[in-house]
Parts: structure tokens; C-alpha cells; sequence
């Protein structure tokens, strides 16, 4: 997508709160700013007006595996994400991209 946007994140947890809530979710560039994904959205969607952006980054978590060699240790990488509320009765068509 771009610098600032990986991918947008498409889950059973997030397509739940996409259609109650509105919200859309995006893997975003850790060290990327709330304006810069919000200016990123608005030029990425022209049709569409960003309301509020919140931001996460979630936590590594130890990860390891038995070889032949030993044992291999190290941790997921970390990742931010952001939730995009649109202003009321706007939408991103994110599946036409496919």
C-alpha cells in the first residue's frame, strides 16, 4: 500500500467491530504519527473523511522451537496497529482491491 499503511487487517473479531462500530483497522508503520495515517487514509480513500484515529503497538511474545541443533529461542516482532473511525455514513470498500 505505502510507507505509512502496510495492510489493512481483516479478522472475525475486527469485521465484527467494522460493522457495529464503523471502525476499520490497519497495520500501520511503527513509527508512523496519528496525522500521517490519517492524511495517508484521506488520500489513499478520496472519497471518505477520517473522524478520529487511535493507536496500538502490541507487546512481542517469546517464541522458540526444538532442532536437531537445540533448542532455537527469539520473539514475534512488535506491530502497531490503528482504528480508523470514518465520519457517520462513510465507508471504505476494502474487498474491491483484490
Amino acid at each position: 500500500m505505502s510507507k505509512v499503511l502496510i495492510k489493512p487487517l481483516l479478522t472475525e473479531k475486527i469485521n465484527r467491530i467494522q460493522e457495529t462500530q464503523g471502525k476499520y483497522c490497519f497495520l500501520v508503520a511503527t513509527d508512523a504519527t496519528k496525522t500521517e495515517i490519517k492524511a495517508e487514509i484521506e488520500r489513499l480513500y478520496p472519497e471518505v473523511q477520517v473522524a478520529k484515529v487511535r493507536t496500538l503497538i502490541t507487546a512481542t511474545k517469546p517464541k522458540g522451537r526444538f532442532t536437531k541443533s537445540g533448542y532455537l529461542s527469539g520473539r514475534t516482532p512488535k506491530q502497531k496497529k490503528a482504528f480508523i473511525t470514518l465520519k457517520e455514513g462513510q465507508e471504505i470498500d476494502l474487498f474491491s482491491e483484490i
